[in-house]
C-alpha cells in the first residue's frame, strides 16, 4: 500500500516542476566564502604539513616530557627517527596519510649524499604543501623563505597548525619548533645546535636551535622567525608552557616555550 502511494505523489511532484526539476544534478552546498585554495580540500588528500602536537608526542615518546632531543626512535640516526615520527603522527591524523615521505625539518651536521651536512630545506621537496584542512602553507621554497613567516594562507600563517589543522597555539606559550636551522633553512653550524644530531637528550649537549610556529612577540621581526628565532636552552627532554625569554629556562628543548615540537612535511603534496 505505501508504495503504490508514494510513486504518484513522486510523479505529481515531477510534473508539477518540470521533467528538468527531477533530473536536476544536486546543487553545491557549499557557501560563499568558504572555498579551499587551488589544489587544496578538506578531505585530506593534499594534506602535507604541521606542526607536531604536544598530545602526540607525548604519546610516541612514551613520556610526559616529549622526545627532547634524541629523535631516533628507534632508527639508527635522528633525522630517520624524526622522519618516521613524521609518518607515525601523519598516519594517526588521517589513515592512509603515512604512506606519503613524510620529512622533518631539521638539519644536521652529516647524513648528506658526499657526507657533509644536512639542510632542512633540502630534505621536504618543492612543494606546494597545505595543512590537514586543505589551506596553503606555502606554493614553493621561495614562499617558505621569503620572510619571517611562510606565505600562508592567512587563516594560518601566524599559527602554523598542528596535524589535525588546529591552531598549535591553544592558549599556551609553546611557540618553540625545532630545526636547527639558519632562516634560510641550512645547517647551523654547530652540532649543539642539533643535540648532536638529534641523537641526545641530555640538556648539556648543546642548545639547539629554534624556530616559531607563532610570532612569540610582532608579525615581524625578532620572535616572529620560523625557521630560526633563538635557541633552546638544553637538549634534554622538557615541557614549559610560559615564555622565559630567548634561550633562558631549564636546560630543556622546552625550556624557554615548547616541548620540542617539530615541522613536518610531505615532499610531495
Amino acid at each position: 500500500m505505501r508504495a503504490s502511494f508514494v510513486l504518484p505523489v513522486i510523479a505529481t511532484l515531477c510534473l508539477g516542476g518540470g521533467i528538468a526539476a527531477c533530473n536536476a544534478e544536486p546543487t553545491d552546498s557549499t557557501s560563499p566564502g568558504t572555498e579551499t585554495p587551488e589544489g587544496g580540500g578538506t578531505d585530506g588528500a593534499t594534506f602535507s604539513f604541521f606542526v607536531t602536537s604536544i598530545e602526540a608526542m607525548r604519546q610516541l615518546s612514551g613520556s610526559p616530557n616529549g622526545f627532547g632531543g634524541d629523535l631516533r626512535y628507534g632508527e639508527a640516526t635522528g633525522l630517520a627517527g624524526a622522519d618516521k615520527i613524521c609518518r607515525t603522527i601523519a598516519e594517526m591524523a588521517l589513515p592512509g596519510a603515512g604512506q606519503k615521505e613524510w620529512r622533518a625539518f631539521l638539519s644536521a651536521s652529516t647524513g648528506s649524499a658526499t657526507g657533509g651536512a644536512v639542510n632542512a630545506i633540502d630534505r621536504i621537496g618543492e612543494g606546494p604543501w597545505y595543512d590537514r584542512k586543505g589551506r596553503l602553507v606555502a606554493q614553493d621554497k621561495a614562499g617558505l623563505l621569503s620572510a619571517s613567516r611562510p606565505a600562508a594562507d592567512a587563516t594560518i600563517k601566524n599559527d602554523l597548525p598542528n596535524e589535525r589543522g588546529e591552531p598549535n597555539h591553544q592558549g599556551v606559550d609553546n611557540h618553540d619548533v625545532l630545526t636547527g636551522s639558519t632562516k634560510q633553512g641550512t645547517f647551523s653550524g654547530s652540532k649543539g645546535n642539533t643535540c648532536n644530531d638529534w641523537t641526545s637528550a641530555v640538556g648539556s649537549t648543546g642548545k639547539p636551535m629554534c624556530g616559531h610556529s607563532w610570532p612569540r612577540s610582532s608579525s615581524t621581526g625578532s620572535g616572529s622567525y620560523w625557521i630560526a628565532d633563538h635557541s633552546a636552552p638544553g637538549c634534554a627532554a622538557g615541557v614549559n608552557l610560559s615564555n622565559n625569554g630567548p634561550g633562558n629556562g631549564s636546560a630543556t628543548v622546552g625550556g624557554s616555550g615548547g616541548y620540542g615540537a617539530l615541522y613536518c612535511f610531505a615532499t610531495t603534496p
